[in-house]
């Protein structure tokens, strides 16, 4: 491929801010895009890529994201990764606009940055390449837990956006691939959940020998972009050993059984 360019949302922290670094490194021209001004200049002065300001949940945001990104040079990949989860309740308990919020993030806000930036893509492939849309989920989009409703909602519909799209775009030189994280010790996931409680946020990972890093998904992410353009990453769930399901997770030492 010798046109790469990708524009990487929720770029502002945790696996959108390590993506865009690890493909900068790796020769990338990136435009990082997030709602925070202040870290996005962070960004750049940390990374050298290109950002810009957008909030995926406002569709103004996100036509004058698509008019940069097609006026300044086209971009083959989109990593779609502006996402979130709130509240840990359950259903009945949980809160409706917690719900709604997070809808509106991991699925439309995926949704809208596709629909704006997929024509972008398309008048920006090479001849015998392919251009890529690729989205951050979670296994909470592959398997439903207690207390977990709103976000297994938002984040099932965000899967399912993207194996419909996946056939919609049988035919064209687009690959689709659905990047699936386990548990991921960021600094923002936890502590957005919930409300901002460190020690509720703390003990999420708590004895949780070696969970994920946000460059542990990035490595996987530029990894799926860099295949050749024929090979297609339909989907890639990454967990860390110590955890068997999103309900199954192993505190304290792994032992081998002998």
């Amino acid at each position: 491929m010798t046109f790469r360019r990708a524009v990487v949302t929720g770029a502002s922290s945790g696996i959108g801010w390590a993506t865009v670094a690890h493909l900068v490194d790796r020769g990338w021209n990136v435009v990082g895009v997030a709602r925070r001004a202040d870290r996005l200049d962070e960004l750049k002065n940390a990374t050298g890529a290109d950002v810009r300001v957008c909030d995926v949940t406002v569709q103004s945001d996100v036509d004058a994201l698509a008019a940069y990104v097609a006026e300044s040079g086209g971009a083959d990949a989109l990593v779609s990764n502006a996402g979130g989860a709130l509240g840990l309740a359950t259903v009945e308990e949980s809160d409706v606009d917690d719900w709604a919020r997070m809808f509106d993030v991991n699925v439309l806000g995926t949704k809208r940055v596709v629909s704006a930036l997929l024509p972008v893509l398309r008048t920006s492939i090479e001849p015998g390449n392919a251009a890529s849309l690729l989205a951050v989920t979670s296994i909470a989009g592959q398997v439903a837990y207690e207390k977990g409703g709103g976000y297994n909602a938002a984040k099932f519909a965000q899967r399912a956006l993207l194996q419909v799209l996946r056939l919609e775009l049988a035919g064209e030189p687009i690959r689709v691939i659905d990047v699936a994280p386990g548990l991921v010790h960021t600094e923002e996931f936890s502590l957005v959940r919930l409300g901002g409680d460190k020690a509720a946020a703390d003990a999420v990972y708590a004895d949780v020998p070696h969970p994920l890093t946000a460059d542990d998904i990035a490595e996987t992410i530029a990894h799926s972009l860099e295949l050749p353009s024929h090979v297609n990453i339909d989907q890639v769930t990454v967990k860390p050993v110590a955890q068997a399901a999103p309900h199954k997770l192993v505190r304290g030492e792994l032992k081998v059984t002998t």
